[in-house]
């Protein structure tokens, strides 16, 4: 199954698309589709919050956009929070819920101090993930630096998103400070941030002020709801473990001129049981 999204020139959202005009190859070679939709279907969401230090003067904005993500996602949705800094603390009573106090109570909970385990807080929420009830899962993660205290790497991160079936978008808040003086900090960052989210269909967000980031929040929530969702059963059936790369081709309806496609760059074949 994946979860595509179409948009024109300028950005917008593409929603009135049929079966017709999509193609699907994995390694590839074209493949049959069997399930075509575009409902806007529920999603079990994770809220990844940077609570290092550096967090300090930035968190009351970055927790009001997460809360304005979670009031313009579906209702139905079910979500949880994960703040880190050195670890990584889930921190909504119950795990999943739709309660919208629940979840402002849970990223009011900071405490800003230490350094950034990023990798380690990303894989532990996309494990998290794999127990909650919908069939599409979101990340959304925010944080305003690289790693410096993870004991997993950027390669168990890449590995860990693209078997997970979970779309990632990622925020860098990164301060003027940063910017001005920490440059080479800030492109190693934007790079891990960028290939993990591009590699699960998501988009990584670097916005010039903090006041950016509550419409970015809006924007990703309107994707995830305007997204269309393509199953096949693959060619290769071979339980062998491999990745298998992923493309997504859009025939544009006459008269539409050239449109963006974007989903998950591949994933990984099941692996046969020692016996099989």
């Amino acid at each position: 199954m994946l979860h595509v999204t179409v948009a024109d020139g300028k950005g917008q959202f593409i929603s009135d698309l049929k079966q017709g005009n999509f193609r699907v190859f994995e390694q590839n070679i074209e493949q049959k589709l069997s399930f075509f939709s575009r409902d806007d279907i529920p999603v079990t969401m994770g809220l990844v919050i940077d609570n290092s230090g550096s967090m300090r003067e930035k968190r009351d904005q970055v927790n009001a956009a997460a809360m304005t993500f979670v009031r313009t996602s579906n209702p139905q949705d079910e979500a949880f929070v994960v703040n880190f800094n050195d670890e990584y603390y889930l921190d909504t009573d119950g795990d999943f819920t739709s309660d919208q106090a629940n979840l402002h109570d849970a990223l009011a909970r900071i405490d800003t101090r230490g350094s950034t385990a990023l990798y380690d807080a990303l894989i532990g929420s996309l494990a998290h993930l794999k127990k909650g009830h919908k069939d599409k899962r979101v990340l959304l993660l925010v944080t305003d630096g690289e790693d410096t205290a993870s004991e997993k790497t950027f390669e168990d991160a890449i590995k860990a998103s693209e078997e997970s079936n979970a779309t990632i978008y990622a925020i860098g808040v990164y301060s003027e400070d940063d910017l001005e003086h920490d440059k080479r900090m800030v492109r190693r960052s934007k790079k891990v941030l960028s290939e993990i989210a591009e590699a699960t269909g998501g988009l990584a967000y670097f916005p010039d002020k903090l006041e950016q980031v509550t419409p970015i929040c809006e924007q990703v929530a309107r994707e995830i709801r305007n997204q269309y969702t393509l199953g096949y059963y693959p060619v290769n059936t071979a339980r062998d473990g491999t990745f298998r790369p992923l493309k997504v081709q859009v025939i544009p309806p006459n008269g539409r001129g050239k449109l963006s496609v974007r989903t998950r760059t591949g994933y990984y074949a099941p692996k046969a049981a020692a016996g099989d």
